[in-house]
């Protein structure tokens, strides 16, 4: 699948296109209020006017919008888009004078943006049940050869307002496997640490601009492939968003403070893991991780954060991008404490059962003791 999704898809671009039809939005649906909007254009809540249906119409400003990308989000949305958290497009397109629409399903309690508390983060369960919701949902996107290459929490919806439910959505950047686009350099912390040497292209030619040097000089454009370890990236960042309500960098790259000491902790880490001799089979792998933590403390911007959940950020934010874990390493690490106060109470309860356990095993031998007596046993 994944070496035919790029030609099945343009297929399908292709075949769309013969049939966009021209309507009037009034004349079809009963426009309610805005959702959202961002540089793509702006997506409206709608009701259907002869079904009553509700749903959001995304619309593309046509001034700035390639046909081909629109039909391109369109038909990847629709025919792909199949897992319960993915955004999936409802069959419905068409264009006016000004825009191309397309209908999708509706998330009525806005995005994930919205309910990050800054320098707080989200409660610690409510990250899980995301995380697990959307490394089903990125596992299933890149099963089918596709790679989402924009997740951040403004392009994941809310279907309910404790994040019981969230889809994926915006599929504006989504490519096949293997497809090779010119890397872009960006000032984010989604922006992966392998598009660096693209910084240093864009900074040339800002340079020779400001300058005013106008004779020519060959800069080569920096190429990459896309792989499914684009996404790995960007989830991994998402988990420290959402537990921390921070970044841990403003940028991937060196240039970046926090980014350099991250890296320098990673390279301590793996030169560590080539000398350890732990026999991981005969110990309680928390408290190995637990006692990796102690020998080499993570960045300041890493603190409050479980042994757990670092080992789980180490795995998807791995800074070369064959080694990083896939999206459905995710899965192996619920359930386990991400922040170390919840860490903490789970030890403390940990303590209270075994001293109840073992007043438990003292009175049951008291006892045992009365009755051998009591028969003349002794």
């Amino acid at each position: 699948m994944t070496a035919e999704a790029a030609k099945e898809l343009d297929e399908l671009c292709f075949l769309s296109a013969q049939s966009l039809p021209t309507l009037k939005v009034s004349n079809h649906f009963k426009v309610l209020k805005l959702l959202g909007e961002g540089s793509y254009g702006k997506v409206m809540l709608a009701l259907h006017r002869k079904r009553g249906t509700p749903m959001a119409l995304k619309f593309f400003p046509r001034k700035s919008t390639l046909l081909t990308s629109f039909l391109r989000e369109y038909n990847l949305s629709l025919a792909y888009c199949t897992h319960p958290s993915l955004t999936r497009a409802l069959g419905i397109f068409f264009s006016t004078p000004s825009y191309y629409v397309f209908a999708q399903q509706p998330c009525l309690y806005g995005d994930l943006y919205s309910v990050v508390v800054s320098e707080v983060g989200v409660n610690e369960n409510c990250v899980q049940r995301v995380m697990s919701q959307l490394s089903g949902a990125v596992t299933h996107l890149h099963s089918l050869g596709f790679v989402h290459r924009d997740i951040k929490p403004e392009n994941i919806f809310l279907c309910d307002s404790s994040c019981r439910w969230v889809k994926l959505g915006d599929f504006g950047l989504t490519r096949a496997v293997g497809t090779t686009v010119r890397g872009v350099w960006y000032e984010s912390p989604f922006c992966t640490p392998e598009v660096e040497a693209a910084k240093k292209v864009e900074k040339e030619m800002e340079r020779r601009l400001q300058e005013g040097i106008e004779e020519e000089m060959e800069i080569e454009d920096i190429w990459i492939t896309v792989q499914p370890s684009i996404d790995s990236w960007a989830l991994g960042v998402l988990i420290y968003c959402l537990l921390t309500g921070c970044f841990p960098w403003e940028e991937s790259t060196h240039d970046d403070p926090g980014y350099r000491k991250y890296k320098e902790w990673f390279d301590n880490e793996a030169e560590k893991e080539d000398k350890a001799q732990y026999v991981e089979e005969e110990a309680d792998s928390y408290q190995i991780m637990e006692q990796k933590q102690r020998s080499n403390p993570p960045p300041s911007q890493f603190e409050g954060l479980s042994p757990l959940v670092m080992t789980l950020l180490k795995e998807l934010l791995h800074p070369n991008p064959k080694h990083r874990a896939s999206p459905e390493e995710i899965l192996s690490y619920l359930g386990g404490p991400w922040l170390m106060e919840t860490a903490r109470e789970e030890q403390r309860r940990e303590m209270e059962a075994e001293k109840e356990a073992r007043k438990v095993r003292e009175r049951g031998g008291v006892e045992e003791e009365l009755l051998r007596e009591g028969r003349g046993e002794r």
